[in-house]
């Protein structure tokens, strides 16, 4: 473009930490918490390995193979957390931030497919009604809602800021109910004899799991495209920027997330008048307080030549 333009980057909210509900650094809060929940699966999923042959009972098996799935979703989402916290390198000038959205799409699929290995088993158990252990699967059951009640309880607090420590909880929650499920079915059993308990009530989790997997997907396949990170109103926030002194056009605005817990946004604004850095210092606190958007980049152009990117269709 011919006419000068006055260039800021205001990078915000890296060095030190905000209080404000929403914007957490995960890793600092949940190191510990990804550890404990780690290593107490690992060994449920070693028990129920091993009285699961003892009583026979092919769904303490099948609930082993499902917890080793959750093993593996809450190392991939620590991965993910301990990654977006390495610093940004002359490849990666954001850095890993982005591993931690990788996390989430793949812990939903993950969450998806269990869902799935359920469904189909307990289609199968309808068709054929199989004998159950009951004491033996009530006791390590119930040991199953504990530790998965447990595990989920310690991510419950970053749940809403943090899409990465929402699938780790969505795991674990869901394994407490699929527990809880598997307690309830052989005690109704034990009294009843009623066989079909048992895949009925898995059908039931599996509904529950399968609505929130959903979500899940749904929002990590957003932040993965690059859209408007959910809670965040792009028309919003263009009526913000459209309404700040001096301003008498916006253009070429983009709001994505650097990670599932960061939002980045970019936008040129048309001030005749100019700018100064107390303007632009000033915008990027409210967009921050506001909005929660962390890292904003502002193009200021005083209205000489029409900007390239002006129209709406060019991105």
């Amino acid at each position: 473009m011919a006419h000068d333009h006055s260039r800021h980057n205001h990078s915000h909210g890296h060095d030190h930490s905000h209080d404000h509900a929403g914007h957490s650094h995960a890793p600092d809060n949940f190191g510990w918490a990804f550890a404990i929940g780690a290593s107490l699966n690992a060994a449920f999923v070693a028990a129920e390995l091993v009285f699961g042959y003892a009583a026979n009972s092919l769904a303490l098996i099948s609930d082993a193979v499902h917890n080793l799935s959750d093993v593996i979703a809450l190392l991939l989402a620590w991965g993910a957390a301990w990654l977006a916290q390495k610093q940004p390198t002359q490849q990666y000038t954001y850095g890993y931030r982005r591993a931690s959205i990788l996390a989430a799409l793949f812990n939903a699929g993950l969450l998806l497919v269990a869902v799935g290995g359920i469904i189909v088993e307990a289609i199968n158990r309808l068709q054929e009604p199989a004998p159950v252990a009951g004491w033996t699967v009530v006791v390590v059951a119930a040991l199953g809602i504990a530790i998965n009640g447990g595990t989920a309880l310690l991510f419950m607090r970053g749940r809403h800021g943090d899409l990465n420590i929402r699938g780790a909880y969505l795991h674990m929650a869901a394994d407490a109910g699929v527990s809880f499920g598997v307690v309830i079915a052989a005690l109704v059993i034990m009294l009843t004899g009623w066989l079909w308990i048992d895949p009925a009530i898995s059908l039931v989790i599996s509904a529950v799991v399968l609505a929130s997997g959903w979500g899940l997907a749904r929002d990590s396949v957003n932040l993965a495209l690059d859209g408007v990170p959910r809670g965040i109103e792009l028309s919003q926030v263009r009526d913000y920027l459209r309404a700040l002194d001096g301003v008498s056009e916006v253009h070429d605005l983009h709001i994505w997330a650097m990670s599932t817990n960061e939002t980045a946004l970019t936008a040129h604004l048309v001030r005749p008048d100019g700018t100064s850095d107390t303007f632009l210092h000033r915008v990027c606190e409210e967009l921050s307080h506001r909005f929660n958007i962390h890292h904003a980049t502002l193009q200021i152009e005083s209205s000489g030549e029409v900007c390239k990117l002006a129209p709406a269709e060019r991105v």
